[in-house]
């Protein structure tokens, strides 16, 4: 054990969250074990990207991790994109010259553009940094309990146990630690249905540009259209292209439990039938048998606390999102700069101190987590022409979406860090 942190920190989960958060301990030499439930680490899904702010809390966290990010990454392909986050087209009309009706409806840009990562191979750079002997595999957390000596005691279903004297869930969406911090009855303790679910798709970048032209195939394009909007941006530094799919329906998803059922090429083309040419040729390079991702997230019942005693959640854990802004990973990020540098604080010494760190974290983290988690269903309407105020007013979606992505990339992850130390000394008094 450090000689300054007479404490001991668990983290549950080992998607992007708990690595991050590993990484940002171990390197500031506190304490710490990751418990991951499956054999190995690994992320489901395909890709994602980060916004500024991201970035920042990646350089926060440790410099490696933004390393990571930067191998990996796949940015717009044409220089003049460079600064562009997406095009955004009118997919109902889009047609097969390569201008549509109306062309590009308008652009979003911010200082960073697009760069698309496939989740996996980010993971897997970053794994590199985390020692082997703090990571414990196949650990599926049961319960969390309190013992005589006041150290937490986490259960596993393999009958196995470990403790700790704080536990940190970054057990995703489906979170063991949250229900153990709200209570497995509570509203909160699961996530709901945003009735909306994707379709997601790898399709090589010679197709794509066959089928729609070199500009759209190798730059991130924002295909809107009624009930319906797809994205695309290339990965794999251009030689995929990652087409997502969402579609907006009345009905119930089947099984909260399972996340995602299987689906045909011929569902996605019945989903966006009466789109233009342009999407129609796209979506038809697609695998004849693909999945539907349902998309839940925590927005009926934002998550009370994200604390319980010395018990806290961070990441999708706390504040699950649709991926309509692109900001739940960086977000996650974010969640683990502040983390780390609250704990790594030289007047957070013992187990005694860890309650006011989980309180500041809380205080500081839990309204901006909230506020993503509703202004990413906003967006995702708008793109649908579904937002009330908005429908189909180009002009008025343009300015709103801008407005929205200036609360999430236009910070200073440094100075959050900052505040959030200052409001733990008022708390350690």
């Amino acid at each position: 054990m450090s000689q300054e942190k007479k404490f001991e920190v668990a983290i549950v989960g080992g998607g992007i969250a708990g690595v991050t958060l590993a990484i940002a301990l171990h390197y500031r030499s506190i304490p710490v074990t990751l418990y991951e439930q499956a054999s190995a680490f690994g992320e489901i899904g395909a890709g994602v990207s980060f916004s500024p702010n991201a970035v920042q809390a990646m350089k926060v966290c440790h410099q490696g991790i933004f390393e990571a990010f930067e191998k990996v990454c796949t940015r717009n392909m044409w220089p003049s994109k460079q600064k562009v986050w997406f095009d955004y087209l009118n997919g109902s009309e889009d047609a097969v010259n390569g201008v549509g009706e109306d062309g590009f409806a308008f652009t979003i840009s911010n200082s960073l553009g697009q760069n698309g990562v496939h989740r996996a191979h980010f993971l897997e750079e970053m794994v590199k940094l985390v020692p082997k002997d703090i990571t414990k595999f196949r650990k599926r957390l049961q319960s969390i309990t309190e013992n005589s000596n006041g150290r937490l005691v986490m259960s596993f279903e393999d009958g196995t146990s470990a403790e700790a004297d704080a536990v940190i869930g970054c057990d995703g969406i489906k979170s063991r630690v949250r229900q153990t911090i709200v209570g497995a009855d509570h509203p909160s303790a699961r996530p709901s249905y945003t009735h909306k679910y994707a379709y997601r798709g790898l399709v090589p970048m010679e197709d794509a540009i066959a089928a729609i032209g070199e500009e759209r195939a190798q730059n991130s394009c924002m295909h809107m259209g009624p009930d319906g909007h797809i994205l695309t941006f290339p990965v794999n530094h251009g030689e995929i292209l990652n087409i997502v799919a969402f579609k907006t329906t009345a009905d119930d998803w089947p099984d909260s439990q399972r996340l995602t059922k299987p689906a045909e090429q011929k569902d996605l083309l019945r989903d966006f039938e009466g789109y233009g040419p342009n999407i129609i040729k796209l979506l038809k390079l697609t695998k004849p048998n693909l999945d539907i991702w349902a998309i839940f997230d925590t927005g009926d019942h934002p998550v009370p606390t994200f604390y319980k005693g010395r018990v806290c959640i961070v990441g999708d854990a706390a504040h699950a999102t649709s991926p309509h802004h692109g900001a739940g990973a960086g977000f996650c990020i974010e969640d683990s700069a502040v983390m780390a540098e609250l704990l790594a604080d030289k007047r957070v010494k013992s187990q005694t101190d860890l309650e006011a760190v989980f309180a500041t974290f809380d205080a500081e983290r839990r309204p901006r987590g909230h506020w993503l988690v509703q202004s990413s269903r906003r967006v995702g309407d708008c793109y649908e022409w579904r937002a009330e105020g908005i429908g189909r007013d180009f002009g008025k979606m343009e300015a709103e979406i801008n407005e929205r992505n200036g609360v999430i990339a236009n910070v200073d992850v440094s100075k959050m860090c900052e505040h959030a130390r200052e409001e733990l000394g008022k708390r350690l008094v």
